[in-house]
């Protein structure tokens, strides 16, 4: 459904909690008078964009302000994410979901999150549980909404969803391997673990401008993330106690993950840091007891028991339960070679949820560096911006100190004591760039070495393990757009951030072409081929919605990719040069003429406009995609990452459409501006709301498929006039 974008009349709400509450039977009476004396210090007001403004007294009133709010745009979401974070998916989706639920598991025991909830320092006990009781509120205050499996929620859960970036470090863990531990068996990885699957990168693009590279002496941040449609809430959040932030927040957690408040703004994108380790373990039986190797001595295996429950075809429950390993390396998840394999890498929830809340409260560059300390940030490179001037590139701060003759991109020897982490980096040995004379930074999920052109940190001063990505074609456009610029203003680093070159093709089009002219006269494919290459010889490698030109291209590219992926993925090569550099002209001539015989069948023609096929829908509120080609769809004129397109669009076919949908990419964009009053523009994939009968479901689609920012309503004077709601949790 693609509807209009219209502005409900004003409500303003009773300031009087005198709200008729159908709870839970588990919500005792005092609960409920505990959650309407806080619902009382609450205010959210949600402007003609459905974007919620909370305001608290304390965070902790703001904590439950924005978690009530999160809810009711999209509970659903909250709930999924939390079944995935607690490891209890399959008591929603069955036993399918089993091995999904056990690898959370090897790391989430609730037992010791609950300790560690009674552990954490008083403050952010508070937000915790504040964070609980605006869920359970919601519930109680909407007896229509059934929850999946999660019908109480608890302050020590918080702990196990920290950090909210698309893809947590345990999802490197293979499924199907573990299985295959776990059964004893050997299972083919599926083709969405090998790469044959076409997946859009997840990640983001981050860029920061120095006031001197900017028309007003103002810096400037882009903030760009690349996930799966819907993955995050917009909203603010502020307090009487100093709180004020805004930004894109992770459905289901409390702060604001990507954002900015009245001094900086900060930009994570996914690292290509190594820092998720594999050691493979030799294990020795002695009688019922297990041993691994280390050095000279054997140690004993640390041996527990997970149960996880799950639902049955017939509704009912039913329960498994399954041996875990450990060494001090960390549990096994897999064997191979009749070695077992232990996985290293990064659980302290405590840290973890400290540093993403207390960034959001940092003012400049020197206390959020405070902040980075903590050493809780393991998979985000951050871009940052403040009031002062200051811009930075910065590297993830959990990077374990590692012996670097050693390649830990493949498991390395367990047995073996030099390959051990050997305590963690400190801040001033990572590789950063701070206040670069050029005057900008940028990541767009790529190394380090070019985040600041000439001025980016060097490979050969650190270890390798520092990035194992590598360059892409976001960053050789991003390279384009912001080198030699000297008069940036926010409205020309939203046409940066939607720029339409796309740097992959222009490197591939001049190779297809000469392939095509080395042809000899007498080929098929000469004649058969003649007007598409001449197409293609004009083109300007720039997407469009009328360019015929992007549509061979794009085609030809997946084409070419459903072949090639898996290879390019175990080579650890982009997809574009594994194609210009490890295949022949035959097979580019041979994926151009069936990207032509495909278009013709399924199209009528090959000359077929690209935002023709290339489509944004958003049909209902069910968490998998699925489109449909005979209902309503809007074209969409930028293309995949992975072709060098800094404005993502994730996008293909489905078993029953022609036409490409998108499901990923660009989600949440904004644009920042530190003047004397901060300013920002933002957009969202689709809209605020989860719920199909919302006019905020997809209000922002036009926007967001043209590219077109919206003012964020920031500070009370902006949200004057803007305002469609006023109201109190529970009213």
């Amino acid at each position: 459904m693609i509807a209009r974008r219209f502005t409900r009349p004003l409500l303003l709400a009773a300031t009087a909690m005198a709200c008729s509450l159908t709870s839970p039977a588990s919500a005792a009476s005092g609960e409920l008078a505990r959650w309407q004396a806080q619902a009382a210090r609450v205010t959210i007001t949600r402007d003609d964009w459905g974007i919620a403004h909370v305001h608290g007294r304390s965070d902790a009133d703001a904590v439950f302000g924005a978690i009530y709010a999160q809810a009711e745009d999209d509970f659903p979401r909250i709930e999924a994410n939390y079944l995935t974070a607690l490891g209890r998916t399959a008591e929603a989706d069955g036993e399918k979901a089993i091995w999904q639920d056990l690898r959370q598991r090897l790391y989430v025991d609730p037992a010791q999150l609950q300790a560690q909830y009674r552990q954490s320092p008083a403050w952010l006990r508070a937000l915790m549980d504040s964070w609980a009781d605006g869920l359970n509120y919601y519930l109680a205050t909407h007896p229509n909404v059934h929850p999946r499996v999660l019908t109480h929620f608890e302050p020590w859960m918080a702990l196990s969803f920290t950090e909210g970036s698309i893809g947590g470090d345990i999802e490197r863990i293979s499924l199907t391997q573990l299985q295959s531990f776990y059964e004893k068996r050997p299972i083919a990885l599926t083709a969405l673990e090998t790469g044959a699957v076409k997946r859009e990168p997840s990640g983001s693009n981050g860029i920061a401008i120095a006031p001197k590279n900017t028309a007003d002496g103002h810096a400037l941040l882009l903030i760009n993330p690349h996930t799966s449609f819907y993955f995050r809430s917009e909203l603010q959040m502020t307090s009487d106690a100093g709180l004020n932030a805004y930004g894109a927040s992770t459905w289901g957690q409390f702060f604001i993950y990507q954002g900015f408040n009245p001094k900086i703004g900060w930009m994570h994108t996914s690292s290509g840091i190594d820092n998720i380790d594999e050691f493979e373990e030799t294990i020795e039986h002695k009688g019922s007891k297990l041993f691994y190797r280390y050095g000279t001595a054997l140690r004993p295996i640390a041996q527990s028991t997970v149960s996880l429950s799950y639902r049955k075809a017939d509704g009912s429950m039913a329960r498994r339960s399954f041996p875990v390993y450990r060494t001090h390396h960390g549990p096994i998840v897999a064997e191979r070679g009749g070695k077992w394999v232990a996985e290293a890498l990064m659980w302290k929830p405590i840290p973890a949820l400290e540093q993403s809340w207390l960034r959001t409260r940092a003012d400049d560059l020197a206390s959020y560096l405070k902040i980075a300390d903590l050493k809780a940030n393991s998979s985000n490179d951050t871009i940052f911006a403040d009031a002062k001037g200051e811009i930075a590139y910065l590297h993830p701060q959990f990077v374990p100190v590692r012996d670097n003759t050693f390649d830990y991109r493949d498991p390395v020897d367990g047995a073996n004591p030099a390959t051990d982490w050997k305590g963690l980096t400190a801040l001033d040995a990572l590789p950063k760039a701070i206040d670069p004379a050029v005057g900008w930074v940028h990541n767009t999920n790529d190394w380090p070495w070019d985040a600041a052109g000439p001025e980016s940190p060097k490979a050969a001063d650190f270890p390798r393990y520092m990035d194992q990505a590598g360059a892409n074609y976001r960053g050789v456009h991003a390279d384009e757009v912001l080198t030699g610029k000297h008069d940036f203003t926010p409205q020309r680093l939203i046409a940066a951030a939607f720029d339409s070159h796309l740097p992959a093709f222009a490197m591939l089009m001049p190779q297809l072409i000469a392939d095509y002219d080395a042809l000899a006269a007498s080929d098929p494919k000469k004649a058969a081929l003649a007007e598409p290459i001449e197409r293609l010889r004009r083109w300007d490698q720039r997407w469009s919605y009328a360019s015929q030109e992007t549509t061979l291209a794009v085609f030809w590219g997946d084409t070419l990719g459903d072949a090639l992926r898996a290879k390019a993925r175990a080579a650890r090569m982009q997809l574009p040069d594994y194609i210009a550099k490890e295949t022949t002209a035959e097979v580019r001539l041979a994926a151009l003429q069936a990207t032509v015989e495909r278009l013709t069948r399924d199209f009528g023609t090959w000359k077929v406009a690209w935002g023709d096929v290339n489509r944004f829908q958003r049909l209902d509120d069910s968490i998998a995609p699925h489109f449909d080609d005979a209902k309503p769809s809007l074209p969409v004129p930028f293309v995949s990452s992975v072709w060098g397109s800094l404005a993502s669009f994730g996008a293909k076919t489905y078993p029953n459409t022609r036409k490409y949908y998108g499901t990923s990419g660009n989600s949440f964009v904004a644009v920042v501006e530190f003047g004397p009053k901060v300013r920002a523009w933002a957009v969202t994939a689709g809209g605020e709301s989860g719920d199909p009968a919302s006019p905020h479901f997809d209000d922002e689609a036009q926007l967001y498929a043209e590219g077109k920012l919206r003012p964020v309503y920031f500070w009370p004077e902006d949200l004057a006039g803007h305002v469609e709601k006023v109201y109190r949790p529970g009213v």
